[in-house]
């Protein structure tokens, strides 16, 4: 039952050089630092992007995160299955392609190029810093 009372509030990513990954997504995806102080002895960075806000969380002492396995071939998914968050996504209301060379161009790779997933629906997956792996799907 959707009553109204629960609601999005953010993303939580863990990240080597959190700066450095807030600097990523303000630079290549047009994201907004909206705040930057330090919880329970790590950085954390509030960036919004896209109507969402992700935290942005630096390593902690006594922590030991493993290697991030991100997505790279959607088209033989068992090289990318475990538990847990798969990715995150957006919609792109334009010119897909023509987006993903904009963002080539400020320096983002791709995990998956853009390729038609269903007839007349273009999506790719950017390689975010951190094996982190976002979605873009071409909204019509």
């Amino acid at each position: 039952m959707d009553d109204g009372k629960l609601t999005f509030d953010h993303i939580h990513l863990l990240a080597k050089d959190p700066h450095a990954t807030a600097k990523w997504y303000e630079d290549v995806l047009g994201g907004t630092i909206r705040g930057s102080y330090e919880t329970r002895n790590a950085p954390q960075i509030n960036v919004h992007v896209g109507g969402m806000t992700l935290l942005i969380r630096g390593q902690r002492e006594g922590e030991e995160p493993a290697e991030p396995t991100p997505m790279r071939d959607y088209a033989d998914y068992s090289s990318h299955n475990e538990w847990g968050t798969d990715h995150f996504g957006y919609t792109y209301r334009g010119d897909l392609k023509a987006y993903c060379e904009s963002l080539r161009g400020k320096g983002a790779e791709f995990a998956v190029e853009p390729w038609e997933f269903n007839p007349g629906n273009l999506i790719c997956y950017l390689a975010a810093p951190d094996g982190v792996s976002i979605e873009i799907v071409e909204g019509k």
